[in-house]
Parts: structure tokens; C-alpha cells; sequence
């Protein structure tokens, strides 16, 4: 089996939240794809609610589209401590930790379910397990602590 880089990461030395580069990609054309970690939760001592990290991920799917060029996706971890953000070339952490820190700024102080996408049986694949409350709680808990730009040291942005 291929290794899996997240997979050899030492869980029990990171410091959330933070967010981490996970490694970039080259294509067959020379373009490359960069894989971060977008860590709000510290691992294996709690996790975000189903329907709060669904919201999230909702959310978070267009508002770091409005502030990074090439983002490709954004998706939770299983885990649910977390997303994995793919994009197009290599921005740095400390780019993608700002971008990060506006967004759950604009889910904490402005975010209507208005203006959440995606939360009929049309647009998702399970519309009714989402909370915009929850979101936004572990958006406050995510910035009163300080989004980090590196994973082992806090160095808040």
C-alpha cells in the first residue's frame, strides 16, 4: 500500500489550530497541486459535531474560493478535527492561515442560513444534518485560541 503522508504525522505533537502543508504534487504538464491541513480541532481530544463540520465545509467552500485563487476543494476529515484544502500552485501556509482566519471571522460575525449553500435535498447529499449554530461555535473556539501557520509552534496569524 502507498503510504499516506497524514498518516505518519505524530498526532499527539500538534498544536490546534493551525493550518500545514501537507506536500505539493507536479502533474504530467508541469502544474502543481498543493494539499494543506486546516486543523480547528486538536486530535484525540475532541472533535466538531456532524452538522456543525458539514455547515463548515458548506461555507467554507466558497468563502476561500473569495479569498485564494485555485482552490480546488476543500474537505473534511473523518476524524472531524479538520479539512484537507486542495489548490492549484503553491501558496504558503501563513496565505492560507489568513484566508482561513477571515472566513471563520465572516461565519462568526455576519453568516445567515441564507446564505449557507447547498441545504436541500437537491443541492446535498444529506440536507438535514446541518447546524449553522454549531459552525459557528467552533468558529468562535477556533479563533479566540489563534489559527497557528505552523503545526508544532503557535504562531498565531
Amino acid at each position: 500500500m502507498a503510504k499516506v503522508e497524514s498518516f505518519t504525522l505524530d498526532h499527539t505533537k500538534v498544536l490546534a489550530p493551525y493550518v500545514r502543508s501537507i506536500g505539493t504534487e507536479k502533474g504530467p504538464q508541469g502544474d502543481i497541486i498543493s494539499n494543506f491541513d486546516l486543523r480547528l480541532i486538536q486530535p484525540n481530544v475532541s472533535a466538531i459535531p456532524t452538522a456543525g463540520i458539514h455547515t463548515i465545509e458548506h461555507l467554507l467552500a466558497s468563502l476561500l474560493r473569495d479569498r485564494l485563487p485555485g482552490v480546488i476543494d476543500c474537505s473534511p476529515f473523518g476524524c472531524r478535527t479538520g479539512f484537507h484544502l486542495i489548490m492549484w500552485g503553491e501558496p504558503t501556509a501563513h496565505d492560507v492561515a489568513v484566508a482561513l482566519k477571515a472566513s471563520l471571522e465572516e461565519i462568526v460575525s455576519s453568516i445567515e442560513w441564507s446564505d449557507v449553500q447547498g441545504t436541500t435535498a437537491v443541492s446535498c447529499g444529506n440536507y438535514v444534518d446541518h447546524s449553522l449554530f454549531s459552525a459557528k461555535e467552533v468558529s468562535k473556539h477556533v479563533l479566540e485560541k489563534g489559527i497557528s501557520d505552523d503545526p508544532f509552534s503557535r504562531h498565531v496569524v
